[in-house]
């Protein structure tokens, strides 16, 4: 016992380590040269504004008497800036979303094992790339890019957590400390010399986080007062802030200013998910070698409606991924775009010399790959990016399969043990030399081999042969494909999308698959059956081309689908009352009956219902043998007409609850209804009802086999939703496997 728990344990182990292996890989690759565009920039210094959680249609829709509550940043895209939605990426947190500003690529995912706080891979961003950066904020996001800087260039100044606690009452109060903070800082910089100077180097920049909107949207949602009123109180704060940068620096039009956000939020104050609420952020660029506002009378290529809703259809709007926004800092105050940056430079924002913008451009493609120039650089770029998306997940899809496979096994594995250990269900000695197990074993051998020399020729690390080669012991220890494989096949049909009204070629494949069936079984009373099933998978055919070529509804197929459907009743009682007879007699029947109804893949679903019947009918006799019952009649003589001796019918046991409503109804009867396809356009009761009819056979079935009065199960079957119909169907079922039709007689022959 120890030993298993120990098998167990490591079999989990590798699962678990599994998921870092197929999901949690970085995507950041390291030693590349920093690359700057050789031409200098518009801008000495930029200051960025990211206001925490606030959404794109709050701050750019109107009040209800016309005016915004955002009136300065609204003067800005109406006449000194260019405007647009940047697009955010899941997870809509607040690290991934500076990380896609500031750094320029989406979030290592690797970062979730630290809440998304830490830096689990250093990465280069604008605020390292820069001469100085001060920045003021939240302390969950200022230091990760000040730990992340190489040297001391990049300093912080946040609220304690102390501080942070008066948010509980106003959180816009976390924004006017921002705000307040700054103040002081520049105003305290003017008396001192060596402050002064270093600000006014080139290359700086200025960073302020607000998190006040951000924790009102989360307490009160974002259509509350307070959240509204927190983004005027920031759109104040933000044009008190220019005047007071401008001020300081002389009015010398050498300040860029960034204002959006990380990520917006949904209607009831929660984010994380790609919901557009939460995905939308805006973004003002407006300042030294930004493009003006520009009017445009044209339609603009933007079919969300967005323009309409927020009156801003005469300005031009340019929008861009979050990512992008880090090579436009970058460029508009002359530092090298960060290494790992995956953003495109948007030109429309730029207002500069053509020279300028197509050196910024083939900066961001050497950037990127370092060997292409302009011309190629739009394409290539995007070429790049599929390619490292690829690179990083082409085998994502046959690890996880395999993984799977492995997982499952070893669940059927543990489950078949408990079975055995606990519940005494051992696999009879009679039984044993039944099971192909050398045969199994070289098949197992086979497909090791295949996968083995697959990964080899990869040059597969040595994990992923444990994750592929691990489910192939673990399934040859269950051996039970038969009845998984089934269950695999049949629970494909309810996924399958709505089929259309086209013929399809399903239907040879369905041929294929009965006659196949049949003449393995070799069961030669059926051969007029199977020509009828053949000729019914032709009607449907010959019916599409005669309706295309407008020739209407040919009379032969009239015919012929009217006599199926009628004698798809009758045909079963003209044969033997044995079981597999009658069985594959009504089977055959109710095929072209159903066959005359379908026009795709959901033709597949009968005999994919029917193996599953045969192989769960089996089950049910290998379980009685296992037990010992001694009154167990073989399959192959037990005969539906035959009187029922009342003296051997038994009482109700567990198996009898198991059977009539695990199995038989909550399984194979949701599953006959919800897998038979397009039930739209044809009566779905005649379409629904044949799977039904094969259910309830193979549950007649085996009430006989294990001599049940069906009258007593059914009891219990009535506690279900479906009372009365199953009960009609019941009555059918009993007709069709006990009653024989004899229309003349016939010679003495070794089975009736």
């Amino acid at each position: 016992m120890i030993i298993f728990f120990l098998v167990g344990l490591t079999v989990h182990v590798v699962f678990f380590i599994s998921i870092f292996d197929i999901y949690f890989t970085s995507p950041l690759v390291h030693g590349m040269t920093p690359q700057a565009t050789p031409l200098a920039p518009p801008a000495s210094r930029l200051v960025l504004v990211v206001a925490d959680g606030l959404r794109a249609d709050s701050l750019f829709t109107l009040l209800p008497n016309g005016s915004s509550r955002a009136p300065y940043l609204r003067g800005n895209i109406e006449k000194r800036g260019t405007w647009g939605v940047s697009h955010t990426r899941v997870p809509t947190e607040s690290r991934p979303g500076h990380v896609a500003l500031i750094a320029g690529f989406y979030e290592d995912v690797s970062a979730v094992a630290k809440g998304w706080k830490e830096n689990p891979v250093e990465f280069d961003s604008v605020f390292n790339e820069s001469s100085h950066t001060w920045c003021w904020g939240s302390p969950d996001i200022l230091p990760m890019f000040a730990k992340g800087a190489t040297g001391d260039h990049v300093y912080t100044h946040t609220y304690s957590a102390e501080e942070e606690d008066f948010a509980s009452t106003d959180a816009s109060k976390l924004d006017s400390w921002v705000f307040t903070q700054v103040t002081s800082f520049f105003h305290s910089a003017k008396s001192n010399s060596s402050l002064n100077a270093t600000l006014h180097e080139d290359k700086n920049i200025f960073f302020l986080h607000l998190l006040g909107i951000d924790t009102n949207g989360h307490a009160h949602r974002p259509m509350s007062q307070e959240y509204l009123d927190n983004i005027g109180l920031v759109d104040a704060g933000v044009s008190h802030l220019v005047s007071v940068v401008e001020d300081f620096f002389g009015y010398d039009g050498k300040t860029a200013y960034v204002f959006t956000s990380d990520h917006g939020m949904t209607n009831w104050g929660s984010h994380g998910a790609g919901h557009p609420s939460e995905t939308l952020t805006p973004l003002v660029v407006w300042g030294a070698g930004v493009q003006g506002a520009k009017t445009v009378t044209e339609p603009q290529p933007y079919s969300d409606g967005y323009l309409k809703d927020w009156k801003l259809e005469h300005i031009q709007r340019v929008d861009v991924n979050q990512a992008d926004i880090a090579p436009l800092m970058a460029s508009l105050i002359g530092v090298p775009i960060p290494v790992n940056s995956v953003g495109v430079l948007p030109l429309l924002y730029l207002n500069n010399t053509h020279r300028f913008k197509a050196e910024s451009m083939y900066t961001n493609a050497i950037q990127v790959l370092e060997q292409f120039k302009i011309s190629l650089c739009r394409s290539l770029i995007s070429h790049s990016l599929e390619g490292l998306v690829y690179y990083h997940t082409y085998d994502r899809f046959f690890l996880g399969c395999s993984v799977v496979l492995g997982f499952v096994g070893w669940t059927s594995y543990v489950v078949l043990l408990i079975l055995k250990t606990h519940a005494s269900l051992n696999r009879h000695p009679n039984l044993t030399g039944q099971i192909p197990s050398l045969y199994l074993a070289r098949l197992c051998i086979c497909v090791t081999v295949v996968i083995a020399v697959f990964l080899f020729i990869q040059r597969s690390p040595i994990t992923y042969y444990i994750y592929c080669l691990l489910p192939v012991p673990v399934w040859y220890a269950t051996r039970s494909l038969s009845w998984f494989l089934g269950c695999l096949c049949l629970a494909v049909f309810p996924l399958m999308p709505v089929v259309g009204r086209d013929y399809n070629t399903c239907h040879n494949a369905y041929n294929c698959v009965v006659v196949l069936r049949f003449l393995i079984l070799n069961y030669c009373p059926s051969i007029p059956q199977m020509i009828h099933v053949a000729v019914c998978s032709c009607v449907p055919f010959l019916t599409h081309s005669s309706l295309q070529q407008k020739q209407g509804l040919p009379l032969l197929n009239q015919i012929i689908s009217w006599t199926t459907l009628v004698s798809s009743i009758v045909v079963p009682l003209l044969s033997s009352t044995r079981l597999f007879h009658r069985l594959l007699s009504i089977f055959l029947s109710l095929t072209a009956t159903y066959l005359l109804l379908s026009t795709g893949s959901e033709a597949l679903f009968p005999p994919v219902l029917s193996w599953l019947m045969f192989v769960w009918i089996n089950i049910e006799q290998e379980a009685m043998l296992a037990q010992g019952v001694s009154s167990r009649q073989e399959l192959s003589t037990i005969d539906f007409s035959a009187n029922i001796d009342i003296t051997k019918i038994r009482q109700l046991k567990l198996d009898d609850i198991r059977r009539s409503y695990f199995l038989y109804p909550c399984i194979f009867i949701i599953t006959a209804f919800f897998g038979t396809g397009n039930i739209a356009s044809i009566n779905r009761s005649v379409y629904v009802i044949i799977p039904f009819i094969i259910v309830m056979c193979t549950f007649e079935t085996i009430q006989v086999a294990t001599q049940l009065s069906s009258r007593s199960i059914s009891h219990y079957v009535i506690v279900m939703s479906m009372t009365i119909f199953l009960m009609l169907l019941s009555v059918v079922t009993h007709i069709l496997t006990s009653q024989r039709l004899i229309l003349w007689r016939k010679p003495k022959m070794h089975f009736p």
